[in-house]
């Protein structure tokens, strides 16, 4: 479990730090910029998803995201399954809107873009004033509700604006066979004991995966749980094409 202790200590020092980078996850800003003319650091941040995505799929939700070492804390509170499944699609009808209006203000207000990755920020930190304050506990507050109402990280499932652009880039990865970072499984060594299922922070039917012999699923954060909670080495890490 080593592996998960590195995981859990990189996710705490991620919402540690999240006063400083918040406004470089900022959905409001990106069309604020926009507007403007201006590429703000969550366009770029959100960019360098997409495209890392295509190379290690949701790995940053899993590792580094503030947002889901807020969500892991709160299972101290409230650790239950989500329901997932076709509720998956809410953070899409958010998303869609958003990216369309992002793009249309960038081809009204182009082609001369200014970047400013530091753009609303007091010497690259976020939270500064009290305004910076109230967005700050607005969106804790409205990621703590949805994990400890939704479930485990009900956030990620239902309102993260930033799983998109990954799941986007899982989705190329597979269509044109990319070498990229998955999850194997050997279904002759398993027992059935579905811990890999029971411990799945996203809430997945891992067990059913392993079954079928396709461990692939978009709303994997390869946190890796399931890897280290199987005693019979079932489900591997592998870099290659999926």
């Amino acid at each position: 479990m080593k592996r998960q202790k590195i995981r859990k200590l990189i996710l705490l020092i991620s919402f540690l730090f999240f006063p400083i980078t918040l406004y470089y996850f900022s959905p409001y800003l990106v069309v604020v910029g926009a507007a403007k003319g201006i590429v703000v650091g969550s366009l770029i941040i959100f960019t360098l998803q997409l495209i890392t995505s295509l190379f290690f799929g949701r790995l940053f939700c899993g590792w580094i995201c503030p947002g889901g070492g807020v969500q892991e804390s709160c299972k101290q509170i409230v650790d239950k399954r989500t329901r997932g499944g076709k509720l998956d699609i809410i953070k899409y009808l958010i998303w869609v809107p958003w990216i369309s209006s992002i793009i249309f203000l960038l081809v009204k207000s182009g082609p001369n873009y200014q970047i400013n990755f530091l753009y609303e920020t007091s010497n690259g930190i976020s939270v500064y004033n009290i305004q910076s304050y109230i967005t700050f506990y607005g969106v804790l507050t409205l990621i703590v509700s949805l994990a400890i109402i939704g479930g485990r990280r009900g956030f990620c499932h239902y309102s993260c604006w930033m799983a998109p652009f990954m799941i986007m880039g899982n989705k190329a990865r597979e269509m044109f066979k990319i070498p990229s970072l998955n999850l194997v499984s050997d279904k002759s060594k398993c027992t059935g004991c579905k811990q890999c299922t029971k411990i799945c922070q996203m809430s997945l039917n891992v067990d059913g995966m392993v079954k079928v012999g396709k461990m692939y699923n978009s709303e994997c954060i390869y946190c890796f749980e399931c890897v280290d909670i199987c005693k019979n080495d079932v489900i591997n890490i592998k870099f290659g094409k999926m």
